[in-house]
């Protein structure tokens, strides 16, 4: 068994935290950043990975800089072999790149898609094929030789909450198999290849609005990687009700960019080209619901806005 440090913040990174905690790659610290303000609320409450790591009984260290001469000696105090990182959202830099072993586990079959959005970025790309990397942590960001690498075809329906999923458990598999053979030396690393580079930027909040003047597989693609975490939306013009977009596929037909008409059990958007079936939705204050319930005692707006 090595000695591990686990490095984390999302509920992705608790699921691979849960998987190493049941293998005998068990990690000893958990270092996490501080607690957030979520909700409506906005109360302070401990990031994912910390929450998971308290249930599984492992010691947590909360920082909001790694970097820093505290968390640096406390990572060293736990005398790891290796130091895992996933979904940490912090950029780590010398003397922890050089003082041990950092695995990172990223969800993209690297060199497409570095970055923060990894997941959400390759579903609104339309990618087959997705996958996770373990990588060598270097400075430059997600830029670090692999060590292993598995490949995961995207479901044609799959949103991000599905897809997150199965990258997260089988990221952990994938990341307890890198600890056993860098325990044994086995591990061997490739440098990522120069050509093929794509950033998965963080989902800007204009990311979220569904525009009618794009075709319609495009917007069924933006559904599908906002959903559920972040959210997709549509609209009504001049300061209308936005309406919260859960499930969506495309179709054929021309109805016009911006037009909406209600189905027995959707909601048709005209688009640039073709036509988006909007069959789950989410109004203000409520749960997300099929359109068939959303239609009983409200009326949809008939026309969606073109920003």
């Amino acid at each position: 068994m090595s000695r591990t440090v686990f490095l984390g913040t999302s509920d992705f990174a608790a699921t691979v935290l849960r998987g190493l905690a049941s293998s005998p790659q068990r990690p000893l610290l958990a270092v996490t950043p501080p607690p957030r303000r979520r909700g409506r609320g906005r109360r302070q409450s401990a990031v994912p990975a910390a929450l998971a790591a308290a249930e599984l009984g492992i010691e947590v260290l909360e920082t909001a800089d790694v970097n820093e001469p505290g968390p640096i000696e406390e990572i060293g105090a736990a005398r790891p072999d290796v130091v895992c990182v996933c979904a940490f959202g912090q950029l780590i830099r010398e003397p922890l790149l050089s003082e041990h072993l950092m695995l990172n586990l990223h969800p993209s079959l690297l060199p497409r898609w570095r970055g923060a959005a990894p997941i959400e970025r390759a579903i609104m790309a339309g990618d087959e094929v997705t996958g996770n990397c373990v990588i060598r942590l270097v400075e430059e960001l997600d830029a670090g030789p692999v060590g292993l690498r598995e490949e995961m075809e995207i479901a044609e329906a799959e949103n991000y909450g599905h897809l997150a999923a199965r990258l997260a458990e089988s990221g952990a598999r994938l990341l307890t198999r890198a600890l056993d053979l860098a325990q044994g030396g086995g591990i061997e690393f490739t440098e990522q290849p120069a050509e093929g580079i794509t950033y998965a930027e963080k989902v800007d909040s204009s990311e979220r609005l569904i525009d009618p003047s794009r075709p319609a597989a495009e917007l069924a693609r933006q559904v599908r990687a906002l959903t559920p975490h972040i959210g997709a939306h549509l609209e009504a013009p001049a300061g209308g009700e936005s309406l919260g977009v859960r499930r969506a596929r495309a179709e054929s037909g021309d109805l016009g960019a911006g037009v909406i008409e209600t189905a027995d059990d959707a909601l048709l958007l005209g688009c640039a080209e073709g036509v988006l079936r909007i069959e789950e939705v989410q109004a203000p204050g409520s749960r997300p619901m099929e359109v068939a319930a959303y239609l009983r005692g409200r009326r949809p707006p008939d026309r969606a806005r073109i920003p």
